[in-house]
């Protein structure tokens, strides 16, 4: 049965990704464009004008028409994206909660393709989970200076990654497809950031990796990308996008992150939301 909803969840979400990318008149754009903000109480004061969005994709993933500032200081990790904290903890027995009494397995979300010594590093360490909903700015951001070693696609099935589906649905986070991206701080210090795909997301992107193409209906293996000549990406850079509202989960090794009490809040991108130990 859940296979078969996996099935139809992912249809779903390739036919709304046809349709959202669709160019239609402007006059008939922007009647959509409107219905959409005023149904999710999308805020546009900081972006272009709802007119200058010819697709609904346009507007999902638009780009702030000003930069934020963040802390440069290189102390801090700032917030990867808009959202809301559905939980933070400390990861223990390699497990982690996507909300209050459902632990889902960091070692299944993140494959075997990930090394028992690394896992074993990140025993004792925090993680949070930030939940954009599709009223959310959609793209997401580099946390800290880093540097990427590798990336994993897992494709998966695409359920709703809403309080609904999180209250109802044991490990949800691993049944759903996701990018993983293993990185080290500038100390060489390990963390991870999964990006968790969900209903209607069409596409989850990487700004220095074109190769990653999600919710591909002909891909369906791990692929892992290997750096041998480690991508540098800086704090606040781009990091990617997602075509809708969706989730992004983030570990850190034991001693390397102290997270500030987020849980139950909303971030905007940009937010400090942790200190490293030095």
């Amino acid at each position: 049965m859940n296979l078969l909803r996996a099935s139809w969840t992912n249809a779903i979400s390739r036919s709304f990704g046809r349709f959202a990318s669709k160019e239609h008149s402007p006059l008939l754009q922007l009647l959509i464009n409107r219905l959409y903000v005023k149904l999710m109480g999308v805020d546009l004061s900081k972006f272009e004008p709802i007119s200058s969005y010819k697709s609904l994709n346009e507007l999902f993933t638009r780009e702030l028409k000003y930069q934020r500032e963040f802390s440069k200081d290189p102390a801090t990790v700032i917030s990867p994206s808009d959202g809301f904290v559905t939980k933070q903890g400390v990861i223990e027995k390699e497990s982690s909660y996507q909300i209050k009494g459902f632990l889902y397995s960091i070692k299944e979300l993140l494959t075997e393709h990930v090394e028992d010594e690394d896992f074993e590093l990140l025993e004792g360490g925090e993680y949070i989970n930030i939940y954009l909903s599709p009223k959310d700015y959609h793209r997401y951001h580099v946390p800290m200076d880093m540097k990427v070693l590798r990336v994993i696609h897992v494709p998966g099935a695409l359920y709703p990654v809403n309080f609904r589906y999180l209250n109802s649905m044991p490990s949800l986070f691993v049944k759903n497809e996701r990018v993983i991206i293993e990185a080290l701080d500038m100390s060489n210090r390990l963390f991870y950031i999964v990006l968790v795909g969900a209903l209607n997301v069409g596409k989850m992107t990487l700004s220095f990796e074109p190769k990653i193409d999600t919710n591909v209906k002909d891909i369906k293996d791990i692929r892992v990308f290997e750096y041998h000549e480690e991508v540098e990406l800086n704090k606040g850079d781009e990091l990617g996008m997602f075509m809708m509202g969706s989730t992004i989960l983030l570990f850190f090794e034991k001693d390397f992150v102290k997270l500030d009490d987020k849980e139950g809040k909303k971030l905007r991108y940009a937010d400090v939301i942790g200190t490293k130990q030095i």
